[in-house]
């Protein structure tokens, strides 16, 4: 959830009277750190995954779900165990934004062992059972990127009402108390990202036209309290959305790397970049990797484009249906902190710079030399901050990424953490860079700490079960691993990328989108077993691939990438239960990715459009709610086939018994 310091909040006006002391003192905190540690060497991969989840609450008499706004309540009785033993824990936990959130993370890191692989899906269903077990008997933890009513009448359970006049959302449609009550910044972010903006967010996202859709689609927001800003805002055949928590109240699933030092960082930040739209998804930067696995590294798996299109799984919004299958324009939208004049909307005369996108969206620069001459597009950046740090003898693309991040205001500050020992400190350095959420993020190593510079690979929506989430998070470590083994080079215009970020949202774009990526991805320093031909033009280096070729490869065209996942595998020792457990997960994203298996976007489109209840208009009736909500979490328990999304012959790791599998892949 980004950097959660305790203290006291500062009001919107006293934030922004310090936000220039935030950027002085946060360059001068880099720099200090960068100074310390740019020559760090030679330590080893670790990673972790990071699962966002919801608690739901079903009355069977009444066929309703509703989100349970008891997170901080169950939190606490998580926290005990890593609070009386921090080092012997199986996993952690943290809070999220929505009231109804929790976040959990392995209790310690993963590291470079294959055998790893064999408990990433065991550590999550413990995870899982831990959290169920906490719950009241018609209660369930569920991983669902987007609760299909989140703003519809009566969502939660106790029953709030919305305030539209006062609070910290001042929304229509979501109430106060739907955000956890548990840490000040939550509601801080909420209400200053409102007042720096100096209007509600307006998230639209297109409705999905069925055969009795009204045309236009259009609400009568007067009739839930509107005085007239909600209406202009809200466009016509639009879901239209005016809240923070519609798009940080979703979950995920993230991905965080250490690197061996920074020049291994920078590679993968680069190579990772074009997979984003792939693997979409961004959620809230929950942790951060601040809780550091108790000094050691986790990677937050927030997984990216290839990822976005693969990992869909939210085209229901408000209780309808929308055409969109990912969440990445909601979640956006949810933070857009730019004035009228920074949007363009006037200009420019009490800020300085107009910016093309929210402080929640893809990359702008690539940071490592391979990937200078496709920074395509040019960068906005604060001349003075580049300036400083080019003077402190930091190069070129680094200066200019770290002055891109700090064209931003503060959003949130505490009193406690105004005044710091910038030698020491990183905490406003880290203000602003916890609070540029984008599809990767570039991390140095705290102060003082054995993390070395990490990596977060951020834009994977969460799945319904373990074993998918589990297939995701094996796939990108394995990739991560054949990138620096096999020195390949993913890198195409950013340009391009952005444009893969826009095909990847859209509905069924893992069938129906081809996205840009690089035609002939090794090097002339690649290895045999990788290199078909090397590259000698910088002519036509990329062209337009489905997801299937992507992942499965096109003869003649493109290797694919789990073949060249395969054939790294095939240099390794391998034993055979991690081979099985490998290749199980291989194969549903070989599957998915061909079109053989739905994604969940689809899948949840399809039960709501074939429901018996459902009125060909768009709207997700609380009865359809029930249904969906029920049956997904029979899928996810294991107790309800679903061959349509997980295949007949794809087989759980998680039948087998939990803290033995844990304790046998420990002890390697």
């Amino acid at each position: 959830m980004g950097l959660l310091t305790e203290g006291s909040p500062l009001s919107w006006e006293e934030t922004k009277a310090l936000s220039e002391h935030v950027r002085h003192h946060g360059v001068i905190q880099f720099i200090n750190l960068y100074r310390r540690l740019r020559d760090r060497q030679g330590d080893v991969l670790k990673w972790g995954d990071e699962v966002e989840y919801m608690i739901v609450k079903f009355d069977d008499k009444k066929k309703t779900a509703k989100l349970s706004l008891r997170a901080l309540e169950v939190l606490n009785v998580l926290q005990e165990k890593e609070l009386s033993d921090p080092e012997g824990v199986k996993s952690l936990w943290r809070p999220e934004y929505g009231a109804y959130m929790i976040e959990g993370t392995p209790g310690k890191p993963y590291g470079g062992l294959l055998a790893h692989f064999n408990i990433v899906e065991a550590n999550m269903r413990y995870r899982r059972e831990e959290a169920q077990r906490l719950l009241q008997p018609n209660e369930v933890v569920m991983s669902l990127t987007s609760f299909p009513r989140l703003g519809a009448p009566g969502f939660t359970d106790p029953p709030a009402v919305p305030t539209p006049n006062s609070g910290a959302s001042r929304s229509l449609f979501f109430p106060d108390e739907a955000i956890f009550p548990g840490h000040p910044r939550f509601k801080t972010l909420t209400r200053n990202i409102r007042e720096r903006r100096g209007s509600k967010v307006a998230i639209n996202i297109p409705v999905y036209r069925d055969k009795n859709t009204p045309t236009p689609f259009k609400e009568d927001l007067r009739a839930v309290g509107d005085e007239g800003q909600s209406d202009w805002a809200a466009r016509a055949d639009h879901v239209y959305m005016d809240a923070m928590g519609f798009g940080m109240g979703c979950c995920c699933l993230q991905l965080t790397f250490q690197a061996c030092n920074i020049e291994e960082a920078r590679t993968l930040y680069d190579q990772l970049t074009p997979l984003c739209p792939i693997m979409v998804h961004p959620s809230y930067d929950s942790s951060t990797l601040s809780c550091e696995l108790q000094g050691t590294l986790v990677v937050t798996v927030y997984v990216c484009v290839l990822k976005l299109a693969l990992t869909a799984a939210s085209p229901l919004y408000r209780g309808y249906v929308t055409d969109v299958d990912a969440r990445w324009d909601v979640i956006s939208g949810s933070v857009d902190c730019r004035t009228e004049e920074e949007r363009g909307l006037k200009p420019l005369g009490n800020y300085k710079f107009r910016i093309p996108k929210s402080r929640y969206d893809s990359i702008d620069s690539y940071l490592s030399p391979h990937g200078d001459q496709f920074n395509d597009v040019p960068v906005l950046y604060d001349e003075a901050i580049y300036q400083q740090l080019r003077a402190a003898d930091i190069d070129h693309l680094l200066a200019q990424h770290v002055a891109h991040l700090f064209i931003r205001d503060t959003v949130s500050l505490f009193s406690e953490k105004i005044h710091q020992d910038d030698t020491e400190d990183t905490d406003h350095f880290e203000n602003i860079q916890s609070t540029n959420w984008q599809t990767m993020r570039f991390k140095p190593p705290p102060p003082h700490s054995s993390i070395g510079w990490r990596v977060e690979f951020r834009p994977c929506e969460v799945q319904i079960t373990d074993f998918e989430n589990a297939a995701i998070v094996c796939f990108v470590v394995l990739l991560t691993r054949v990138i620096l083994s096999y020195q390949l080079n993913f890198i195409i215009p950013i340009s391009k990328v952005d444009d893969n970020m826009k095909r990847a949202q859209k509905r069924d774009a893992v069938l129906n989108e081809k996205f840009w990526f690089r035609k002939n991805i090794t090097t002339c320093v690649s290895p045999p077993e990788a290199t078909s031909c090397c590259q000698t033009s910088d002519t036509d280096l990329y062209t337009s691939l489905s997801v299937n070729h992507i992942i499965n490869g096109k003869k003649g065209e493109f290797p694919g990438l789990i073949p060249l996942i395969n054939s790294y595998l095939s240099g390794m020792d391998v034993d055979a239960d991690t081979h099985c457990t490998i290749q199980q997960y291989l194969k549903l994203i070989q599957r998915r990715a061909a079109g053989d298996l739905h994604t969940t976007a689809s899948w949840i489109r399809d039960f709501v459009q074939t429901h018996p209840d459902y009125k060909q208009d768009s709207v997700v009736s609380d009865l359809i709610n029930y249904d969906l909500l029920s049956r997904i979490h029979g899928v996810q328990s294991g107790d309800v086939s679903c061959p349509e999304l997980l295949g007949t012959s794809l087989k759980s790791k998680t039948q087998e018994n939990i803290p033995a599998a844990m304790e046998r892949a420990e002890s390697h």
